[in-house]
């Protein structure tokens, strides 16, 4: 546990300088987080009145939900990989070159986004409909599609193939590089984790006072934190999964990187 902690931290650590270098990087997730709580706003009442009239039209609305959100999601950080991958080879891309790129995978993104979409719904529909083996076979389910799909991203923009090429190509590059029998560290969101609980705590540690006032200062300011801790963690994860995706592609170890930490951000179950 120790060692995944220490592994962690270099990890955020490494991340975080390079983040630093190119702050530019948090628009990315910054725009996406904006524009994907609009998507949630429009969608709330369509998604009540799916919840009460149930049967196929409450499926039809999640899933064009499902659809609207991977959209925004995977368009931005489409354009985040573009840019930390320009990044890491010693190349600099602008904001607009990177939206511009993502704007140029629109059709794959917008395949992969209704791929993805379809799957959480059928994912969802087991978790609901199978009871306790049903939420197990979700996880699990779930956490397979996650890993044999880490690197269709980073392919779809890094090389312009389509989507099932970029499947198979992100399933290969995983089993080719880290094996058959891997699961993932977590390590960047790991260390948010830790951050967004120990605010957590400091909110209810005002309850002592008794003061509503103060209760609510630290409940805004914690909330203000979660949002940081969202934007800036996915930007991070980025720079990590181009890291990676670079190391298994091409055998590669960005300088900025320990190639131990990337040798390793896998290991046997």
């Amino acid at each position: 546990m120790f060692e995944r902690i220490g592994r962690s931290i270099e990890i955020f650590r490494t991340s975080w300088g390079i983040l630093m270098e190119d702050k530019k990087l948090l628009v990315f997730p910054l725009l996406s987080g904006i524009i994907s709580l609009i998507v949630l706003a429009t969608f709330i009442i369509p998604l009540v009145i799916g919840q009460v009239m149930g049967g196929l039209f409450s499926y039809a609305i999640l899933v064009i939900f499902y659809l609207a959100s991977y959209l925004v999601v995977i368009f931005f950080n489409t354009a985040l990989i573009s840019c930390v991958n320009a990044r890491l080879q010693g190349r600099e891309m602008s904001v607009g070159e990177g939206l511009s790129n993502a704007l140029r995978h629109v059709v794959p993104i917008l395949g992969w986004a209704l791929l993805s979409a379809t799957v959480g719904v059928v994912l969802q529909l087991i978790r609901e409909r199978g009871g306790i083996f049903g939420q197990i076979a979700s996880a699990i389910a779930g956490g397979a599609w996650g890993l044999v799909t880490f690197f269709v991203v980073p392919v779809l923009v890094l090389e312009d193939k389509g989507v099932l090429d970029a499947m198979k190509e992100s399933a290969f590059l995983i089993r080719k590089t880290w094996g058959e029998s891997i699961i993932g560290t977590g390590s960047i969101m790991l260390v948010f984790m830790i951050t967004g609980i120990i605010g957590f705590f400091g909110v209810l540690a005002t309850l002592i006072f008794g003061n509503v006032v103060l209760f609510g200062i630290a409940l805004v300011l914690f909330i203000a934190l979660l949002i940081v801790l969202a934007v800036v963690a996915a930007a991070m994860q980025g720079i990590f999964v181009t890291a990676l995706y670079s190391y298994a592609k091409n055998g590669t170890v960005p300088s900025a990187f320990n190639r131990d930490l990337i040798q390793n951000a896998f290991v046997q179950k």
